[in-house]
């Protein structure tokens, strides 16, 4: 079958009450009735497919294999069992699947340029919106084509991700050294890491949206807690560890980026680390979790003094070769893992 394109297909303007029910909506369930259970509860939201959090609560009415909308135009596809709130709309007609469903999706989050919270959708305008779908040579809505060009495009973000981590283990695979009878030694911070610096208080109301990552003290996301463009008064890092001073105390990431460290993070840089090296010791970081805590903070004294166990060769100097040996290994197990059950796909 030859490549699809969107540009060779006829395209049309619909009503979105023509193709679905508006007047599907989910019930109101304010955070203090929510029962926690492993049903997944959709809300208003453009992240995790409009998840909120999972609930149980029966008299909640269910469903699956449907598109929700919220009030300002977010939509996913959601294809398994879930529960929603009232800012929620359910689209579904016979011809919604998986990948018809993430087509359509994808197009109605158009309607976030037209809705906000001051203009919320609601089932008058709803139906009478209008959006664009290919149609066939009789002018109907062109399920066959949306169907297939969302296989066909999943399909070759398969193999880019195969031939990503194929050229991994072909690279990595053959060079692995067998280590043995690897000995450990404590170094104190400041003879591993040539620069330990706390980064820069910088409150919200003068953070400035851009693309630079902020770290901070989250557990979450690598650390990451706002992309920033602020230039002045900030310390930036690149290729190096962060350890939480305060909050989620001891967390620790690797940043192979430029990023602006706040207040509540140190960075760490080592002169002989590589990508590996860095992630090697950043677990072995993460057990300071268990020494610090919210009440007892990492301050700049003590982090110094802290010390890491380190393995080390026949000189008692670091193995950085070792660590770095060590984590590739584990990658290429990670990848001869999981990549069977992306060839399915295939």
């Amino acid at each position: 079958m030859s490549k699809l394109n969107l540009k060779d297909v006829e395209w049309k303007e619909f009503f979105i009450g023509e193709l679905f029910d508006v007047n599907t909506r989910g019930k109101r369930l304010i955070i203090s009735h929510r029962e926690k259970g492993g049903i997944p509860f959709i809300t208003a939201g453009e992240s995790n497919n409009g998840i909120s959090g999972f609930i149980d609560n029966p008299l909640q009415k269910q469903y699956e294999k449907a598109i929700s909308l919220d009030m300002f135009g977010n939509s996913f596809y959601q294809d398994f069992k879930f529960k929603c709130d009232d800012n929620i709309t359910i689209l579904k007609n016979k011809h919604i699947n998986k990948n018809t469903g993430i087509f359509i999706s994808s197009i109605l989050k158009r309607l976030t340029e037209k809705y906000s919270y001051g203009n919320q959708i609601r089932p008058n305008r709803l139906k009478k919106d209008k959006i664009m779908l290919p149609v066939d040579n009789q002018g109907n809505t062109h399920w066959e084509f949306m169907e297939n060009y969302i296989k066909q495009e999943q399909k070759a973000q398969v193999q880019k991700i195969i031939d990503y981590y194929e050229q991994k283990i072909l690279q990595n695979g053959f060079t692995l050294l067998d280590f043995k009878n690897i000995e450990w030694k404590a170094f104190k911070f400041n003879e591993i890491f040539r620069k330990i610096k706390r980064g820069k208080r910088l409150t919200k109301a003068n953070q400035i949206t851009g693309n630079i990552p902020y770290i901070s003290s989250t557990a979450l996301n690598n650390g990451i807690d706002n992309f920033i463009k602020n230039s002045g008064n900030v310390r930036k890092g690149k290729n190096a560890l962060t350890v939480a001073n305060s909050g989620s105390v001891g967390s620790c990431f690797y940043h192979c980026y430029e990023y602006i460290a706040s207040d509540h993070v140190t960075s760490l840089q080592a002169s002989n680390a590589d990508k590996y090296i860095y992630l090697f010791m950043s677990t072995i970081i993460k057990r300071l979790e268990e020494k610090y805590s919210f009440n007892r903070e990492i301050n700049d004294e003590r982090i110094k003094a802290e010390k890491i166990i380190l393995p080390i060769d026949k000189n008692g100097n670091p193995h950085w070769e070792y660590m770095s040996k060590f984590m590739q290994k584990l990658e290429v197990e990670k990848i001869s893992n999981f990549l069977p059950y992306i060839y399915i796909y295939i």
